[in-house]
């Protein structure tokens, strides 16, 4: 394992996915035992993608997480797949995590809502009814945060959730890591909580592993902060870590 700080992030690299997976989970364990010693309950944030499937595993498996003291969020959705489309990233985090472990409360965007600015002005009045104590997210290769891709991400935006129209590296990442089967199939707009709603929450867990990944993590990194590339936020944020393994890592 190596560590550094770039700018305030915390930078961990290990030498397998399956390492880093099980030392991502076992920060987001710790840092959910020492919250829940101070507050009767916690709010977490959490992306859906298979480049989760380490961390998430590996955190179903502890058996001294209070989960029934947790309130569980996720960070975006697709516009108009159906309700048991199992593309939905609700439906992937049901399978992958809450319906595994026993969470206070579960909330989901509604994949397919038919009047979207009601179903942003639902889930953005949780969230803020809620305010959220931790963010497992990831990557994606063209530097998004949820789906705040390069032209769409505002480090300063208003908005709490908003919809999006997604760029075209970023439909093609879904094909690629073999949720769709062509792009046409891939949704072209969909639901984002906002950079400013993922980033306020004090402690955010950040992990990305693949070579697919690296010069994103090399931008993020190594590159200018910038919308164009929004994960490079990160380095702004006290209680940021980002969880690489030797391939996501291979260009710093």
């Amino acid at each position: 394992m190596k560590t550094y700080l770039k700018d305030k992030l915390q930078v961990n690299i290990y030498d397998s996915r399956e390492e880093m997976g099980k030392a991502s989970a076992k920060d987001i364990k710790d840092c959910i035992v020492s919250l829940l010693k101070t507050k009767s309950e916690i709010n977490m944030i959490f992306a859906a993608a298979p480049s989760q499937n380490e961390v998430l595993k590996s955190l179903t498996l502890y058996k001294d997480i209070e989960w029934n003291r947790i309130n569980a969020f996720h960070m975006d959705e697709y516009i108009g797949l159906s309700a048991d489309a199992p593309q939905g990233f609700g439906n992937f985090l049901m399978r992958s995590i809450f319906s595994l472990v026993p969470f206070k409360s579960v909330n989901l965007i509604n994949v397919s809502a038919t009047d979207v600015d009601a179903e942003i002005e639902r889930y953005s009045s949780l969230l803020k009814k809620y305010p959220t104590d931790i963010v497992v997210l990831g990557i994606g290769e063209n530097g998004h945060i949820a789906f705040n891709d390069p032209g769409v991400a505002e480090f300063n935006d208003k908005m709490v959730v908003k919809a999006v129209e997604l760029d075209e590296v970023c439909r093609q990442q879904q094909v690629n890591d073999g949720c769709f089967k062509t792009l046409d199939e891939v949704p072209k707009t969909a639901l984002t909580l906002t950079v400013p709603t993922l980033v306020k929450a004090p402690n955010l867990f950040c992990i990305v592993p693949a070579k697919t990944k690296a010069q994103a993590v090399y931008n993020t990194v190594n590159g200018e902060i910038t919308e164009l590339c929004p994960a490079s936020i990160l380095r702004t944020r006290e209680g940021a870590k980002l969880y690489l393994d030797n391939d996501s890592s291979k260009l710093l």
